[in-house]
């Protein structure tokens, strides 16, 4: 057993401050209507992060209509609705940088939902949230895409001949060679494996979806070896099926997974922003380049709609390159050597 022992001040932080936002809405009238909604979502089998979105909306919005003393729900009409929308835009974070528009149309969706649900049920005459129009959501490119050697540095980075170096190294390897979210990372069940088909079942993806998406021969042989050698030091009674442990026999939250790849992304020498979907763009780049069809790469990172998926065909530079130097009419001796020319002028 390598099984370590810990306070877990981090959850108990979290706690007090989700504690502190119940008790500021705790007698607001809007709240029992939210709880209703967000049982509601359970019950017709909405997914647990979509519940947890909602609501984290939700109690935002009932905390600044208590400030404004808007305790009605039958008295929120849209002219309300886009006055908090204003708020939201001007908002700004403790580093003095506003919400990106992705962020606010996060915090905005959980309202047309309420509201719709809320007409729906004949809590309210009509719906004040249909027309109200949603910030777009930026579809950005990712910030950076790493090299295979970068991939690789990381990869090679834990110490295998320890036993929780052995796991590191294989959530490395399933990360690069799957694409898979964190939180699908984190979901994953030993039950899940399947080793004579090389693949592995992502259950309850995002938007709650099942999918098979296939793992390499080398991410498959490092994955058997943790859980073969690593895993059995690792399980406790109450992670009996899920697969990748932390060093107190938990199954990974998102954060210290996240905390975990930082640490040999860094230790690797590479110094970038990001953790886990590092790896889930240089996996998707990395096989467009090779020439991999666009609609494999949607089935494999488990995207509902391709235009998510062509993203990555703007971030594929190395074959623009090739393209680009191939076609390009700048690109012959005589012109070189006259950039060269002006260069040395220059520098005189």
């Amino acid at each position: 057993m390598i099984v370590r022992q810990k306070k877990d001040l981090s959850k108990a932080h979290q706690i007090r401050h989700e504690n502190s936002l119940h008790h500021q809405i705790e007698h607001h009238g809007i709240t029992p209507y939210m709880l209703k909604f967000l049982e509601q979502g359970l019950v017709t089998g909405v997914s647990k992060d979509t519940i947890k979105r909602r609501k984290n909306g939700l109690v935002r919005f009932i905390a600044w209509c208590g400030e404004r003393e808007l305790h009605d729900v039958r008295s929120i009409t849209k002219p309300i609705l886009e006055r908090y929308q204003r708020y939201l835009y001007y908002y700004r974070k403790a580093d003095g940088e506003p919400l990106t528009f992705s962020s606010q149309h996060v915090m905005l969706s959980p309202l047309k939902s309420f509201f719709k649900w809320l007409a729906r049920e004949n809590y309210i005459l009509y719906n004040p949230a249909s027309e109200l129009e949603l910030p777009k959501k930026s579809k950005r490119l990712p910030r950076y895409i790493m090299s295979i050697d970068e991939v690789e540095a990381i990869i090679d980075e834990p110490d295998y001949h320890q036993p929780l170096g052995v796991r590191d190294r294989a959530v490395l390897e399933v990360l690069y060679s799957t694409g898979m979210r964190r939180m699908e990372i984190c979901n994953l069940s030993i039950y899940g494996v399947d080793i004579k088909r090389g693949a592995i079942w992502v259950r309850q993806g995002k938007g709650g979806y099942d999918r098979l998406v296939p793992i390499g021969n080398r991410a498959m042989k490092w994955l058997e070896k943790y859980r073969v050698d690593v895993r059995p030091l690792l399980v406790t009674k109450t992670n009996e099926n899920i697969l990748f442990l932390t060093d107190y026999g938990e199954g990974y939250r998102r954060d210290n997974l996240s905390t975990m790849v930082k640490r040999h992304i860094k230790n690797s020498g590479l110094e970038v922003v990001g953790s886990c979907h590092l790896f889930r763009h240089a996996c998707a780049s990395h096989m467009l380049e090779n020439g991999a069809d666009i609609r494999f790469i949607q089935t494999l990172l488990g995207h509902r709609d391709l235009s998510t998926t062509e993203i990555y065909t703007h971030v594929s530079i190395e074959q623009l390159k090739q393209v680009h130097n191939a076609t390009h009419p700048a690109k012959d001796a005589s012109s070189q050597s006259i950039i060269e020319e002006l260069l040395d002028e220059m520098d005189d």
